[in-house]
């Protein structure tokens, strides 16, 4: 039987009160079962999708399979005002664990500014900003409190509530959440990558890093020139050419 998400008793209160709920939709696994799983609990009125676009580092169909997959609600996309690679050239090193910027500048961000404007537009004051978050992925997702207030956007006039509905959802229970709905993944996951975020990202694993090269060598290339250009590696004091073992010569991917 698929697993089912319960409302916690505020989330509850918020959602009787005529919240808007805001699906954070990457167009990953998480996201897309958080979304189906939505859809059954919170009226489709209420409901509105987000998608943050990462020019140049993400996958290219990602949005649209957002789309897709949010079918009948209503769909916003927005970007940031600079792309992954400008960020770090500005800064001349990558993102890191300690100082996630990609996250904050090129996701967080972008959707705050959204929906701060959003709520003014419309006169909304009350939100609840749902993100597909799991506790199995990470120490620190685990610790994450399931419901809080957002003190970023939370204002004397907007009360915006967080919310991490599949928190406790195995990986297996979200590819079911999402067969149940008649949806598929994305095909990145069929060619075997387990994570659906920027192509190359400072937490793939080595599986995800040689498929993503296999499947974008292009792309694997100029990260690994950034690498050399930098001197800066992009996980821990690895290369991406001594953890694919994919070399790159003459400035292309062999």
């Amino acid at each position: 039987m698929t697993r089912s998400i319960v409302m916690p008793p505020e989330i509850r209160r918020a959602c009787d009160a005529g919240a808007l709920f805001v699906l954070n939709h990457s167009g990953g696994k998480d996201s897309q079962a958080m979304t189906v799983l939505l859809r059954e609990l919170v009226p489709a009125g209420q409901l509105i999708v987000v998608h943050a676009h990462l020019r140049e580092v993400d996958w290219p169909d990602a949005e649209d399979h957002a789309r897709a997959t949010a079918a009948g609600l209503e769909f916003h996309r927005v970007e940031a005002g600079k792309s992954f690679f400008e960020m770090v050239d500005r800064r001349q090193m990558w993102p890191s664990a300690q100082y996630r910027q990609c996250t904050s500048d090129l996701k967080r961000d972008p959707i705050h500014t959204w929906l701060r404007r959003l709520c003014r537009e419309r006169g909304i004051g009350l939100v609840v900003d749902c993100l597909g978050l799991r506790a199995e992925e990470s120490t620190d997702r685990a610790r994450k409190p399931a419901v809080k207030l957002d003190g970023r956007l939370s204002i004397r006039t907007r009360r915006v509530l967080q919310w991490l509905p599949i928190q406790e959802f195995s990986t297996e229970e979200v590819f079911e959440a999402i067969a149940a709905a008649g949806q598929q993944p994305h095909w990145a996951y069929a060619a075997g990558m387990s994570r659906l975020s920027c192509v190359f990202c400072i937490f793939s694993s080595k599986a995800d890093l040689c498929i993503a090269a296999r499947l974008r060598p292009r792309l694997y290339r100029r990260y690994v020139e950034t690498e050399r250009r930098l001197d800066f590696t992009l996980q821990n004091g690895r290369t991406l050419e001594e953890a694919t073992g994919i070399p790159v010569a003459g400035g292309v991917a062999a």
